[in-house]
């Protein structure tokens, strides 16, 4: 199995504890909420292993990873009705595959644009307000 110590997800150290909450394991990844939540869940669908580039995995791993992404759009989609889901796959720095579903909102952050990895004015939850967040999307899951 592919481990990189220096990554957050594979190392699931206080620098991820800062950025994310897990919500749940599926078949090749793990879904965590962002804890910044300017696009009302937000989440990063991350592949179990580390390996860097979608082209890195093997027929059924990204058959399995792919249909994990889908299954956490839907959920997301189901739990909140966003106008549109954008997806995002940047990870110039952080070389763990990983897929950010992002909900936007015709009234909300971004719209019609590129959304926003860090926006400038954040919106942080309470733990009550993430764990409702949280019970949204695995209900639809």
């Amino acid at each position: 199995m592919n481990f990189d110590e220096n990554c957050f997800y594979c190392s699931k150290n206080q620098e991820l504890d800062n950025l994310m909450i897990k919500i749940c394991d599926l078949k090749a990844s793990t879904v965590y909420l962002f804890k910044e939540q300017t696009y009302k869940g937000r989440c990063n669908v991350v592949f179990k292993e580390h390996k860097s580039e979608i082209t890195d995995l093997t027929s059924e791993e990204l058959a399995d990873y792919t249909s994990d992404v889908a299954k956490t759009a839907a959920a997301i989609k189901a739990a909140f009705n966003p106008d549109k889901i954008n997806y995002g796959a940047f990870a110039d720095t952080m070389k763990h595959l990983h897929f950010h579903i992002v909900p936007k909102y015709k009234d909300g952050s971004s719209w019609g644009k590129t959304f926003d990895m860090m926006p400038e004015n954040k919106v942080l939850l309470n733990e009550e307000e993430y764990n409702e967040l949280i019970d949204k999307i695995k209900s639809n899951l």
